[in-house]
């Protein structure tokens, strides 16, 4: 089983520059504005990755009663979820889904 470290944190996107804050009621994990993530976690939260690539968004899939946004690394290729969360655009979340 997956260890989950709580790290919801504050940060600058580094693809669009926007401040993003707290989600406040789980783990900030990607940018709410264009969708980027950063590859820095092995297990939610942790830190460990020592990759740090730009996670690009390229899919939308549906997981139980949400959907989750899939990446690829832009530095090591590997795929990776997360969830959508209530502030993401959904404009880009409707993009996403329908540049298939």
């Amino acid at each position: 089983m997956k260890k989950f470290h709580m790290m919801d944190e504050e940060f600058i996107c580094e693809n669009c520059n926007k401040k993003v804050e707290k989600l406040n009621y789980t783990a900030r994990d990607h940018c709410p504005y264009c969708l980027y993530s950063k590859h820095v976690d092995i297990n939610p939260g942790d830190r460990a990755n020592t990759c740090k690539g730009l996670l690009v968004p390229i899919d939308i899939e549906k997981f139980k009663d949400t959907f989750k946004i899939i990446y690829r690394c832009n530095t090591c290729g590997k795929l990776h979820k997360n969830s959508i969360a209530i502030d993401d655009d959904m404009n880009k979340i409707i993009e996403l889904s329908s540049a298939k």
